[in-house]
């Protein structure tokens, strides 16, 4: 009997010193893969030859932080590229107006002018300089849009009588490009919380960069449904399909499209900014050939 428990015991014994011996051995792998790891020696994920719940539990949370740590650089790595293009671009978008303004200056100063060129070089530089200020706001207020001390007076609005308003100071222009706006906006109240200047400053944006690329008709609705109020905005745009729409909100990319346009490019980046800022949405889609932007916000 003694002899039978005295064997049963060194068994135990003999299967805990095994045991542990193996999660000795799978820590050492363990170490030595971070260590690898850490020296950029390997990139795979860490696997464990136990069924030991624990060290298997380990393993997986080890595995996670190495996909965080991934995400993180390549994060990095394209905000750095971003960063290049942005300082690129800005010094572009500023060196033209900035190197027209310096050679009318040298005009000016070389020799006398008649009066009428006079007056049309001076004319030239304050539009130089005009443009030059709407950039500089441009990048300014797309930085500050990030920041949270970026902060909004929201209220309540009825957008069926704000939107008139905003769309009337574009009479104009949409005569200059023979554009035919049609428009469906509601007589029963569409009330949502947000912040007029920001609602005015979207709007405009959208309509700018729709006159700029749109030919023929423009279709302007506001509705509500579903508990949201839904701005759309349409056009032609042939030339978008099979294009990837979230790259007309990348700022880096409607930048490059517009470097010899009137404007820094920024404004469909600017408007999502704030509609997010708003607590809404702005998003783009294909509707065969036609262009739909539409802004969402919460009904108040």
């Amino acid at each position: 009997m003694l002899i039978g428990l005295a064997a049963a015991g060194f068994l135990a014994a003999a299967v805990c010193l095994f045991r542990l011996l193996s999660l000795r051995r799978e820590i050492r792998g363990i170490a030595r893969h971070l260590g690898r790891y850490n020296r950029h020696e390997t990139a795979g994920k860490l696997t464990v030859g136990t069924g030991d719940r624990s060290i298997l539990a380990l393993a997986e949370e080890i595995n996670r932080h190495t996909e965080l740590i991934v995400q993180a650089n390549a994060e990095r790595r394209r905000t750095e590229d971003e960063l290049r293009k942005a300082v690129a671009n800005m010094s572009h978008d500023l060196r033209t107006p900035l190197t027209s303004i310096s050679g009318y200056i040298q005009l000016l100063e070389s020799r006398e002018l008649p009066e009428e060129e006079r007056r049309e070089a001076v004319g030239i530089i304050k539009q130089r300089a005009d443009r030059l200020q709407s950039l500089l706001n441009d990048f300014f207020e797309l930085t500050v849009l990030d920041s949270t001390d970026y902060s909004l007076k929201p209220e309540k609005l009825r957008l069926n009588r704000l939107l008139p308003d905003i769309l009337l100071g574009f009479y104009d222009k949409w005569s200059e490009r023979r554009l035919e706006p049609t428009f469906r906006l509601p007589e029963e109240p569409i009330v949502v919380f947000a912040d007029e200047s920001a609602v005015r400053r979207v709007v405009e944006n959208l309509m700018v960069n729709t006159i700029r690329h749109a030919a023929g008709s423009i279709d302007i609705a506001l509705e509500a449904s579903a508990g949201r109020a839904v701005l759309t905005i349409g056009n032609d745009a042939p030339h978008l399909k099979g294009l990837d729409l979230e790259l007309l909100f990348n700022r880096f990319y409607m930048a490059d499209r517009s470097r010899s346009g009137r404007s820094s490019g920024l404004g469909l980046s600017i408007a999502r900014g704030l509609m997010h800022k708003m607590g809404g949405e702005l998003t783009a889609e294909m509707k065969g050939e036609r262009l739909l932007m539409k802004c969402e916000w919460k009904l108040g």
